[in-house]
């Protein structure tokens, strides 16, 4: 796992670690429950194996043992893509997507990524107002990148942000 330890994010920000092999239940669980089309459990496995970032978002207070949420960042050469986001279902719409963002966004920035790309459902409004939010702009269409429902296929659109470095 290619995910190492980062210092603190601001106060009441979700507390990010690494992801771990025994954290791959409760990811799976929170995918089933909030996605019609998950990751399963092998393919965030595979993900760790390959050397992606793998990150867990926890309660800066320790009042829950389960994950807020987490994410997934393949590295390319000076830019990082987001392949997974997400936020346990009953604590979406309460902010904790947009610090996790932050959190990230910081961190590739200064592990010296020029930009942040990824892919999202045109379909998934909150996801979208997150992300336009955070400064990314629709740089493509990936047609027919999705599943959806009766066996059709969902484009994606592409989105991508530019990091100041410092």
């Amino acid at each position: 796992m290619s995910a190492v330890p980062r210092p603190e994010a601001a106060p009441g920000a979700p507390r990010a670690r690494g992801m771990r092999a025994d954290d791959l239940d409760a990811v799976a669980a929170i995918e089933r429950a909030i996605y019609p089309f998950p990751w399963t459990r092998g393919n965030f496995s595979d993900s760790l194996e390959a050397g992606y970032d793998g990150w867990i978002f926890e309660d800066p207070e320790g009042a829950s043992r389960e994950p807020l949420g987490y994410a997934i960042v393949m590295w390319l050469p000076e830019e990082a893509h987001l392949l997974n986001f997400s936020v346990a279902g009953p604590l979406q719409g309460r902010g904790i997507g947009g610090r996790m963002l932050d959190w990230l966004l910081d961190d590739v920035r200064r592990r010296g990524a020029f930009g942040m790309m990824l892919e999202v459902r045109p379909s998934n409004a909150p996801a979208l107002a997150l992300y336009r939010r955070a400064g990314f702009a629709q740089l493509g269409v990936r047609k027919g990148y999705y599943p959806a429902g009766g066996g059709t296929r969902e484009d994606a659109w592409v989105l991508f942000r530019t990091l100041r470095r410092e």
